[in-house]
């Protein structure tokens, strides 16, 4: 009886992280409403709560889906970048700036969402946010060798901030933003100067160093 009533669960979880990833890929995580949720997985308003504590420990599933959907790409772009010896920061950069304009909703609830009262998200799922950085870190600590691991994973993060920055600004239409023409060129060419800058070997296989 036990194991059903798990598997029940577990079933009604799924359908709840579907509907709520659905709801905000259609019309983003400002207009995403619990009711609206329960309707779509077919549940009651209360079924949500037997699950999840609050809409936001359901906004945190959907987010985690995210980042894993994310780190397939950056996984499998790292590795193309290895087979035809091509610099895999320039592949990392573009393809994050493809999975932004191809999932915009979703891309955009990672970082708007914020938890009551401004509390850090737990451990776990920044555990997943910091696991993206290693894609950069493993080859900087082979253009790095005497730097601390500590001193990597800063500078991979300000790496991926320059990046995330001219992507965030340029899809948001924020001021002094690219026009969505120049958008994929520019972001190519800051990466080769980053990349440049940093003397980032030309491949290296992130689960290496991961």
């Amino acid at each position: 009886m036990a194991d059903k009533q798990e598997s029940k669960r577990e079933n009604l979880k799924k359908r709840l992280v579907e509907s709520a990833r659905n709801l905000i890929e259609q019309q983003g995580l400002a207009n995403l409403r619990a009711r609206d949720i329960a309707k779509q997985a077919g549940c009651a308003l209360g079924g949500l709560y037997t699950v999840f504590n609050d809409i936001d420990a359901l906004i945190l599933a959907v987010n985690s889906h995210t980042l894993h959907e994310m780190e397939k790409v950056l996984l499998r772009e790292s590795q193309i970048a290895e087979d035809m010896d091509s610099h895999v920061f320039r592949r990392l950069s573009l393809a994050y700036l493809h999975f932004a304009q191809q999932n915009h909703n979703l891309w955009s609830a990672l970082f708007e969402h914020q938890l009551p009262n401004n509390a850090p998200a737990p451990e776990w799922h920044q555990n997943e946010q910091s696991s993206l950085i290693r894609f950069i870190a493993a080859p900087l600590a082979t253009a790095m060798p005497d730097a601390s691991q500590e001193d990597i994973t800063a500078r991979a993060r300000t790496l991926f901030a320059a990046i995330h920055g001219v992507v965030s600004l340029s899809l948001e239409n924020r001021f002094i933003g690219l026009p969505e023409d120049k958008l994929e060129q520019e972001v190519g060419n800051l990466a080769d100067m980053l990349a440049a800058s940093h003397a980032l070997p030309p491949h290296h296989h992130p689960q290496d160093r991961a």
